[in-house]
């Protein structure tokens, strides 16, 4: 009978370097990632392989190692910074008597802490259930088999297969609960979309500080932390935009490298925000020695979910942490804004931020004095219900001379709704 040792709090990292690039993690983007889930890291254990063992990982040299460390530190758990097969995983806690987590588990743990809404706990619990399902066999080795003699005949099933039954039941469940929700999001993209309000999302890597860019710009008490994944659930707010008007901003969860694929799946409906948007702000970290390298990480991210192809305005964040740093825009060789510099904490860059955001959404933007005659008092309306009046001046006779500034394709629908065609307005431009 082989049944998994308890967890605790106190963690041995094992992370190994292997000579294939693409395989190579971050131990100090680890070490966060361990901090995030609540775990306090006793030890580190290193070390280099061409290619890891097909049955612990680890050679058994380091498996001895990783061991004593245990021993020395009292550990509770062991956490890899890589991706265990079900047999690796099972192999090492046999050997260790100790309970060993992989990278993935880590995320999981960290997904199932974060989760708010309704939506946000059935994704985490999809992503665990088809993680899990691979995972069965270690606890209930001790049902592999049914008994037989009268009276002991079960159900034609073992232990296993009955669970993996109602596993595969509970998963279909949720699948179809959240296609509804995705429904019910298109819905809302949909009516965004017919009355024609632009939608802005953040991504970036993760802990880049999005939430805190969120908040600050629409004055929101969105859960920000100096934590890896502090948002998971994506949340949508209106912001009124000069010379765009209205449009809304969402924030999303951050991106991290080797992103398991399970969790990309658990999370399309949210990530579907992200792939509608009209225009994507890639939140950076200007102050990570790493910044490159994330950068690399969320546009593989962006390009898995079919977002590759939207406007991105890079935002290189958290500029009050570098010496002698001044908000900016950087433009391209077309003379459009590329990169702006700011900082969501002391909220220095913001103004820059909005110029460039209207640049990139606004198309042609009219800028008129206009006499309104008294019967045309509906367009007056129009014009103030859209905040695009600047200044109003009231005439002797009853006319009104009044200051816009707006988008032109917007000035022509107002038009349009008020019956009024442009050449029957009366224009005092200098």
């Amino acid at each position: 009978m082989f049944e998994r040792p308890d967890t605790g709090e106190r963690a041995v990292l094992v992370h190994i370097d292997f000579s294939a690039e693409s395989e190579r993690e971050d131990v100090g983007e680890f070490k966060e990632l361990v901090r995030s889930a609540g775990v306090e890291t006793v030890a580190i254990v290193s070390g280099s392989r061409h290619q890891p063992s097909s049955r612990y990982f680890v050679g058994s040299g380091k498996l001895e190692e990783i061991e004593q460390s245990m021993q020395t530190h009292e550990a509770d758990v062991i956490l890899f910074n890589h991706s265990l097969s079900p047999s690796q995983q099972r192999n090492i806690e046999a050997r260790l008597n100790c309970r060993v987590i992989d990278r993935t588990g880590v995320i999981l743990d960290i997904f199932a802490q974060r989760a708010r809404t309704h939506e946000g706990k059935l994704q985490v619990e999809l992503a665990q259930l088809e993680y899990m399902s691979t995972r069965l066999i270690r606890g209930w080795t001790h049902l592999e088999r049914q008994k037989g003699g009268i009276g002991l005949r079960g159900p034609g099933e073992t232990q296993l297969e009955t669970d993996r039954r109602l596993l595969r039941a509970r998963i279909k469940s949720i699948k179809a609960r959240l296609e509804k929700v995705r429904k019910q999001r298109d819905q809302g993209r949909r009516a965004r979309t017919r009355a024609e309000i632009p939608t802005i999302s953040l991504v970036g890597y993760t802990n880049a500080g999005k939430s805190t860019l969120f908040n600050r710009v629409t004055e929101s008490g969105v859960y920000a932390a100096d934590q890896l994944f502090a948002t998971l659930d994506p949340t949508l707010r209106r912001l009124d935009l000069p010379d765009i008007g209205r449009t809304i901003l969402v924030d999303t969860v951050g991106f991290i490298r080797h992103l398991p694929h399970k969790l990309v799946d658990a999370f399309r409906a949210t990530l579907e925000e992200t792939c509608n948007a009209t225009l994507l702000l890639h939140v950076i970290d200007c102050h990570d020695p790493n910044r490159l390298d994330n950068i690399e990480q969320v546009e593989t991210v962006l390009e898995e979910i079919g977002a590759a192809d939207i406007p991105v305005l890079k935002v290189y964040n958290k500029l009050d942490l570098l010496e002698e740093k001044s908000p900016r825009i950087d433009r391209d060789e077309d003379g459009m804004p590329a990169r702006v510099w700011v900082s969501a904490q002391t909220g220095e860059g913001l103004e820059l931020l909005y110029d460039a955001i209207s640049e990139l959404l606004g198309e042609e933007v009219v800028h008129h004095r206009l006499m309104i005659q008294p019967q045309q008092g509906k367009l007056r309306a129009l014009f103030y219900g859209s905040a695009a009046v600047l200044d109003e001046k009231i005439s002797e006779d009853g006319s009104v001379c009044i200051e816009l500034r707006m988008q032109r394709a917007d000035f022509e629908k107002l038009l349009r709704e008020a019956g009024v065609n442009e050449d029957q307005l009366v224009f005092q431009d200098d």
